[in-house]
Order: C-alpha cells, then structure tokens, then sequence
C-alpha cells in the first residue's frame, strides 16, 4: 500500500492543525459541523443533543489508555454493531490501527505543551482502492454529558469516538452508519479482500470433513493476519434480540481468536486430543454465549492450567467468550473472511452508449443480446491448476443515504473460458464455455474462489439488468502471475 494518502475535501491536517496553533483558536470543521446535519437526515437521536470537546467530557482526556486493546469500545444508541466490531478487529493489529492512525503519538494530548492542542484528528481509511485521508474537529455529540455514539471503557479514551466521527462524516452522517456490513469496514481499515460465507447455507456443522477444511482455511487466514466477523441472522423483529443461549441476533460479532486447544489425556488416550474453538466479542462489552466453552462451563477443566492462562480465560461478563468451532458454525449464520493479501487492481465503469460496440452496460448473462457488451478482463491460469479469488465491489452509496437513496447495486460477473491465442473482445459465445457466475447480489463486494485448470480466462463484470449505471473495482488474486 502506498505511504501517501489523498485528503478528503482538499483539508490538510498539518496546514490546518498549524494554522490553529498560530491563531491560538481551536478547529471547527466546516465540512462536518456541530449540529443536525451531521447527525441525522430522518431519525433525531432520543434527547436534547450538546456537542462538547473531550475536555469538556472529563478531566484529561486522551487518545490511548494503556493501549489499545479489542476491549476498549461500546456501541452507542445507532445500530452500527458491525462498525464497531471492525474496530475491536482493528485494534488487534498494530501494523493496521497506526496506518489508520497517523501519527499517533503526536494526535495524542500532550499535558506538557497544552498550547500544541488545537482540537483537530485525522484518521485514514482505504476507499475504493486509495488511502483517503480525513479531518475532523474534536467536538462529540453528548446527551446528560455522556457520549451517544461509539465510546471507550475509560471515560477518558477518545480514539474510537473520534475514528466513528471520521468515519460518519465520510458517510455524510451518523445516521448513514446505521446497519451495514463488518466486512466492508474492515475493508476500509485495510486494503483486505472480503469473502461473505453463508453459514446456514454451507452446513459446515453436519460435516465433519468439510468444517475441517473450513477450520484450517480459517487458521490460515487467522494466522497470516487476517479479520474474521460474523452474525446471526434475523427476521424484522429481531434484531439485536437476546436468545436463550447469549447469543444476540441481528448483531455483528469480531471474532479475536481461531485456535485449536489440546485436552488433557483421558484415560486408555495416548496423545492430547484437539479442539477446535474460536474466540469472539460482543460490541455492547457485555452479554456472552452461555453454553459448552463459555468462561465458567465445566469443559475447561478439560484444558491444563498453562493452556487456560495463554489463552487468557477471564471469567466476567466482558463480552468476550469461546465456543467450539461446531457449535459456532451451526448457530452462526454469516461470516466475513478478510485476507490481506497482494491483487490485481482494475478500475471500470458499466456506461450506456447507443452503439453496441460502445455499450457497457449489458446486464448479466440471461441477457444474451448484451452480456458481451459489458467491460471484459483477460487472464492466464499457468499452473496445471490454482486457486482463483475475484473481488468486485462497486463504490460506497451510503452517502446517498440522506437523499432518499443509498441502495447497492445488484451485481456479479462471470468467468468463461478462452482460446489461448484470444487477443480481442468476445462479441458471440460460440465455443467459449461459461465455468462460473458469481451470485447476484445489492451487497458493495461480490467474492467467488474457485479452482481453475490451466488456460486462458475472461471475466465478465456486470450489473444484473442492463443500462445500470455505475462504478466497479475488479481484484484477483492467483498463486502465479495471471497477467490479467
């Protein structure tokens, strides 16, 4: 990733923060200010809202206490769980927070040179493949004194709040936060690849084989840095329904550990059998799963002391808990994998043009008259075979939240197979074999892995029906150079 980010609204941290410090006056943000607009466009929050500077909340303030730690942040009264989940995420990898947190020590409240304040943050986030960099004031929208929105433990951490700001006025407002997808934020902190998994689809629970395989893919992903998330699916009136077992439905959850856990031998058992479990949170900071693996369940006597004390068992309702991996995968319905890994980038746009050798704009393949009008990308498998992944994900429309509008794209593409020699556009499938089309979906990233044998490829980038409009960022990752 490159060091250099772009600032949003032209607004350059060091020339403004400077600016304040010579005229001795504190930042206001005039691209997010201090009243209704930045909060809400149709739903007020429930109280009389003041807007105050950290100083004004409590007595010496600061960006960081002890650390930053996965265990820092509640969610607020706005139904943004996922965004806060990406933050518990983020705050257990230190190479991404302090790119997401520039220059961190020196954004932190210095009490020695008070002058050196002037109430001004910047965050970065990865926005449709560059490094935008964002301005914010420090002034918190409160209620009764008390942060409404994403808030710290400690009373006076304020990293989390100001990185919510940051992250509302790229969306256009705190509003605009409400619900969305822990993957896509993650994303945003990161430059990952995300990768949607249907749990309930999958029924990885029933096969002991396939969930296996799906738990050593996950101990990969884990292991090489990645962020893992999910969520219980829920009807219209269940969301953020608390179930028997301390599941909550509708609620986004960060996974912050995948790790198989030896048992104590059992009698006439040579070796340590291996458990598989996965650790996650709870964004409210409270309210855990209550059964097998939970912090006081009876298995754990199952597992030496040293093992419980690496793994850090903290018996409290912090919102942190294990589960095994069989339980997690049949009570789970959704998951966001997200790799962190080098692609291929390319930049697209579906546009309508009247003559169809101009056309790009052709819907998905059930529209054969105009499917080969759509933006086309050629690639070579090399190896005997290899494992392909492909990202689509269009631009972010939650800005458009506050005109009415917002709503993704239904998109999706698909691969078919070519002639080694092919060096122009497909106008007719003659020959050429369609091997795989994504699902078609309103979600801002499409994700598809599969295996290919040797050969050359094309994918087909495309909006459901024709004539949609729109913005796409197209990756692919192979094991060999594919020269896409």
């Amino acid at each position: 990733m490159s060091s250099s980010a772009v600032p949003y609204k032209n607004q350059h941290y060091a020339d403004l923060k400077k600016l304040c410090i010579q005229t001795k006056t504190l930042f206001e943000d005039p691209e997010f200010p201090a009243d209704n607009s930045s909060l809400f466009y149709s739903k007020p929050p429930p109280g009389a809202v003041h807007w105050k500077r950290p100083g004004e909340i409590c007595k010496a303030p600061h960006l960081f206490v002890e650390g930053i730690s996965s265990h820092d942040l509640n969610q607020g009264v706005v139904g943004n769980c996922w965004f806060v989940a990406a933050c518990s995420c983020l705050a257990l990898k230190p190479h991404l927070w302090k790119r997401v947190i520039p220059d961190w020590k020196e954004q932190e409240w210095d009490s020695n040179h008070p002058g050196n304040y002037a109430g001004i943050f910047h965050f970065q986030f990865w926005i449709f493949g560059e490094w935008i960099d964002v301005v914010v004031d420090d002034r918190l929208p409160t209620i009764n004194g008390k942060l409404i929105y994403c808030h710290s433990k400690q009373k006076n951490e304020f990293w989390s709040a100001l990185l919510e700001k940051a992250y509302a006025k790229l969306a256009g407002c705190y509003q605009s936060l409400e619900g969305g997808n822990t993957g896509d934020a993650v994303v945003d902190f990161s430059g990952a690849v995300s990768e949607a998994i249907d749990l309930k689809n999958e029924k990885f629970y029933k096969d002991q084989n396939k969930q296996k395989t799906f738990f050593a893919e996950l101990l990969k992903v884990w292991g090489h840095g990645g962020i893992i998330s999910c969520s219980i699916r829920a009807g219209q009136h269940e969301i953020e329904l608390q179930m028997d077992n301390g599941l909550v439905k509708g609620h986004a959850y960060s996974v912050t550990a995948v790790k198989e856990v030896r048992l104590e031998p059992r009698q006439g058992y040579i070796g340590k059998e291996a458990i598989p479990l996965v650790r996650m949170r709870n964004p409210w900071g409270k309210t855990e799963w209550k059964g097998a693996w939970s912090d006081s369940s009876e298995e754990w006597s199952k597992v030496n002391d040293t093992e419980r004390k690496q793994l850090g068992i903290t018996v409290e309702d912090d919102g942190e808990f294990w589960m095994s991996f069989k339980d997690w995968c049949r009570l789970f319905t959704d998951a966001d994998v997200c790799r962190l890994i080098n692609t291929s980038m390319h930049f697209g746009s579906w546009t309508v043009n009247e003559n169809p050798l101009l056309n790009r704009c052709g819907g998905c393949v059930n529209h054969k008259e105009t499917f080969l009008q759509n933006p086309q990308y050629l690639f070579d498998v090399t190896e005997e075979s290899d494992e392909v992944l492909i990202s689509l994900q269009q631009q972010d429309r939650k800005i458009h939240r506050k005109k009415g509008q917002g709503e993704n794209l239904t998109i999706g593409f698909s691969i078919l197979r070519v002639e080694l020699n092919r060096k122009y556009r497909l106008h007719d499938i003659l020959t050429q074999e369609c091997l795989h089309t994504s699902t078609y979906i309103n979600a801002r990233t499409v994700f598809m892995r599969c295996m290919l044998p040797q050969g050359q490829y094309v994918i087909i980038p495309t909006t459901f029906t024709p004539s949609i409009q729109g913005d796409y960022m197209l990756r692919l990752f192979t094991g060999e150079d594919s020269g896409c």
